[in-house]
């Protein structure tokens, strides 16, 4: 059998350049080894999944562990908060050897860990100490410089724990395969700690999930990416953490943007729901699904809810052919393959065009124009979107990205359709490197090619009538003077995203389908 196909189980990993391992060749019977241990929050370990019984301190199966080697360990939690007190300095002068805990990085502004395990070298003197980590050493920095006994430990799990105990005594830890152990530290299904995402330590384990859970199509790059996340004062995204390691197991992104030019009314999306493939079917998803629920519905001004993103666009609702129609069905969201009614699951597309196979469209009908927006419009074309927007679902989130364009020279951006000289259509066209802020929300046209620009929040008004295909006539001619736009900046394709409908129509004027969507929205 090829080995490396076997289950494998890596252990604590020690540097000791001051050779104090074992312990037990340095300790008689009376001395006593202090543990220092970090107050984590109770959920981190997997002693603590379940909600009925009482939770207990993590790291207290290394006490124990310890004192199994050893008949004197005293067991003393620090508050990182609080540093190192008084009464800490008193049980290091009666100890004969410290062990220092750290359970990670400092998050959310806490001190660090590695700065107090400094603090307490200097009061140890003469004495051993231990630093003992439950994260990857090189997430602290440069330990070995500062610290000459180091353990790394895998995870919280207490075999993990009671392994480095037997270690720091000379003991081989017994080799474990290491995917049971892995699902041992989880009891599914269950409620997970959730936490807010810390968008400096947290960004890359997140588009690594997003790479894990989504087709090669839809990767981004990593500036990219973060550049979507963050969204001051629109975003709030969502984690949970694998107890110890920290590593991010599932990632929730939740925007709000305004629904109209009143700033009263937003609209609250799910964007996005990742769960790491190996975690799956164990509570993950749930829990930040319906932690994200409760905080977009207790946000003042959310009326409508989405599943997906308008803008920022990540995707735009739950791709047709995912997996997950029936989940999200039996939590509450009005997901019907078949319909063909707005935001209960009808089918939306991204259309991908190359304009050497635009169809030539003939004369201009009669009575109609169409050209980019000048700078005095601009006021019209706002109160335009903003009155078919109010009669149409499908437009929510439009005025916003109109209205960002104020006192911009991307004004010309957009392109208008007139019918004797009164608005009757409109588009904004977006491409790489031109400053515009839509390009900003919606990247799939640039990540697709350099040479794609991209064509957003068509509006053809209701009053244009549809005798002898007139709306069909105002649509192609529009789209052919945001053909013609994009081709002076240099493009030679373009996207339009979210389309509900039209799909013959589409195909007939050489547009292919780049992706396909669910629209899916509930009231607040």
């Amino acid at each position: 059998m090829d080995s490396s196909s076997a289950p494998s189980w890596q252990g604590p990993t020690t540097q000791d350049s001051q050779s104090c391992i074992p312990l037990s060749n340095q300790l008689k019977d009376a001395d006593i080894i202090l543990l220092l241990t970090p107050g984590v929050v109770p959920q981190m370990s997997p002693l603590n999944r379940d909600p009925e019984k009482p939770a207990s301190d993590p790291f207290e199966p290394l006490g124990k562990a310890l004192a199994r080697h050893h008949p004197r360990v005293r067991h003393v939690p620090y508050l990182p908060r609080n540093g190192i007190t008084g009464t800490h300095v008193v049980h290091i002068r009666l100890a004969a050897a410290v062990v220092f805990v750290i359970s990670g990085p400092p998050r959310h502004g806490q001190p660090s860990q590695v700065a107090l395990a400094e603090i307490t070298k200097s009061l140890c003197e003469h004495r051993p100490q231990i630093v003992m980590t439950c994260c990857n050493v090189q997430e602290l920095g440069a330990l070995e410089k500062s610290f000459p006994t180091v353990i790394q430990v895998p995870s919280l799990a207490p075999l993990d724990l009671e392994d480095a105990a037997d270690v720091l005594f000379g003991k081989s830890p017994k080799p474990r395969p290491r995917e049971p152990h892995l699902r041992n530290l989880v009891v599914s299904p269950t409620s997970w700690p959730v936490e807010v995402w810390d968008a400096h330590h947290d960004a890359s384990d997140i588009r690594d999930l997003w790479c894990q859970c989504t087709p090669e199509t839809f990767h981004l790059g990593r500036h990219q990416f973060q550049s979507l996340l963050r969204r001051d004062g629109y975003a709030m995204h969502y984690v949970v953490r694998e107890p110890g390691t920290r590593l991010v197991l599932g990632f929730c992104a939740t925007y709000t943007t305004y629904s109209d030019s009143g700033g009263d009314r937003l609209l609250g999306s799910l964007a996005l729901l990742l769960v790491r493939p190996s975690h799956r079917h164990r509570g993950i998803g749930l829990s930040l699904h319906n932690h994200a629920l409760r905080q977009l519905t207790r946000t003042r001004g959310v009326c409508r809810l989405q599943l997906g993103s308008t803008f920022p666009r990540l995707l735009y609702g739950l791709p047709v052919d995912s997996p997950s129609v029936h989940w999200f069905r039996r939590r509450g969201w009005p997901v019907d393959p078949q319909s063909s009614t707005p935001g209960l699951g009808q089918e939306v597309c991204d259309w991908l065009l190359k304009f050497k196979d635009w169809p030539a469209t003939g004369p201009m009908p009669s009575r109609l124009s169409f050209r980019p927006c000048e700078f005095p419009e601009f006021d019209a074309v706002l109160e335009f979107v903003e009155k078919e927007s109010r009669r149409k679902d499908g437009m929510m989130g439009w005025y916003d990205q109109y209205a960002k364009l104020a006192n911009t020279m991307n004004v010309r951006d957009i392109v208008l359709g007139f019918e004797d000289g009164v608005i009757i259509a409109t588009a904004l066209t977006y491409a790489r490197n031109t400053g515009s802020t839509v390009a900003e929300d919606l990247p799939w046209a640039s990540t697709t090619g350099d040479d794609v620009g991209g064509v957003t929040c068509v509006c053809v008004s209701d009053e244009v009538p549809n005798n002898a295909n007139r709306r069909d006539a105002v649509m192609i001619r529009l789209l052919d003077s945001c053909i013609g736009l994009l081709a002076n900046q240099g493009m030679s394709k373009l996207l339009i995203d979210a389309v509900k409908g039209g799909d013959e129509g589409f195909q007939s004027m050489g547009f292919q389908k780049w992706a396909t969507y669910r629209d899916i929205w509930r009231d607040v």
